[in-house]
């Protein structure tokens, strides 16, 4: 076998001179430069059995933190505790403590957690309450102005619009039974008789129909006989309705005879508004 020291010798020869050095404590590099043996593969064959010396061993400056991890573990704590605790990545708690069987997780008691989101789901209707209240609160008596505008607004966002080529006629259609009281209110202030007023219901025809119409004349003040006849809106099976139970009414129709000139002065009040809206953020 030929090696840098310009003569040959035999494999034996220089595999007695490597462990010698080893022995004497040198290293890997040391003794790789001292015989002149650069191949890692030869040098591996010459040094092999014998150990390295202690001072060429590296300290693993995590091997504290995993034992402390691996008895962290055995007690039953978590990753995210074990990572608190030793301000260690959970990729290395992972690794360390992945032989360790997994902590048992406490039964939740059902009972304790059902009352739990009861009182949380009843905290948060009562902070609803408070909160509608004191908004409710702050409004105050309406003047006759106030209501003359929310009238306004609230008619040309709910109402019907004046199609090219149509009749104009005030018509109010509405699900909501306070929205339906605030426009007769505001009718009551533009002096438009009750016996310019019609009503009727619309509704699904799957629905509870009779309770709807009876439900409708109660919330306005009038005899159920004094309803027009009933729209029915017919069922499409495609359909998935999220509008049925008790609580759905369908909607209620408020339409006003000779109102064409009404609905032309709510037009120029809507513009009005609006004119008058833009003037004032200029």
């Amino acid at each position: 076998m030929a090696h840098s020291h310009g003569k040959y010798a035999d494999f034996e020869d220089l595999r007695e001179q490597a462990i010698t050095l080893r022995r004497a404590g040198l290293s890997r590099r040391q003794i790789r430069d001292r015989l002149h043996v650069h191949n890692n593969d030869i040098l591996n064959r010459l040094l092999e059995g014998e150990a390295a010396p202690e001072w060429t061993k590296r300290p693993n400056a995590k091997d504290d933190l995993r034992d402390r991890a691996r008895e962290l573990r055995l007690q039953g704590w978590t990753y995210d505790q074990i990572q608190v605790e030793l301000g260690c990545s959970k990729s290395s708690i992972s690794l360390w403590v992945r032989d360790l069987p997994r902590p048992e997780r406490p039964r939740p008691n059902t009972q304790a957690a059902r009352l739990g989101v009861q009182r949380a789901v009843e905290n948060r209707a009562v902070a609803r309450a408070e909160l509608q209240a004191k908004a409710c609160a702050e409004i105050g008596p309406i003047t006759s102005r106030e209501l003359f505008l929310v009238g306004v607004g609230l008619y040309w966002s709910e109402g019907s619009k004046a199609k090219p080529g149509s009749n104009r006629r005030v018509i109010f259609v509405n699900s909501d039974a306070d929205m339906i009281k605030v426009f007769l209110a505001w009718l009551d202030l533009l002096g438009v008789e009750p016996e310019r007023r019609r009503f009727s219901v619309n509704i699904h025809e799957s629905a509870d129909v009779p309770a709807a119409e009876a439900y409708w004349a109660s919330q306005v003040g009038i005899d159920i006989d004094d309803l027009l006849k009933t729209s029915l809106k017919r069922h499409n099976p495609k359909t998935n309705r999220t509008n049925t139970g008790a609580s759905y009414h369908g909607c209620l129709r408020v339409a006003v005879l000779q109102s064409a000139d009404l609905h032309r002065r709510i037009e120029g009040w809507w513009s009005g508004m609006v004119v008058e809206a833009r003037r004032g953020t200029a």
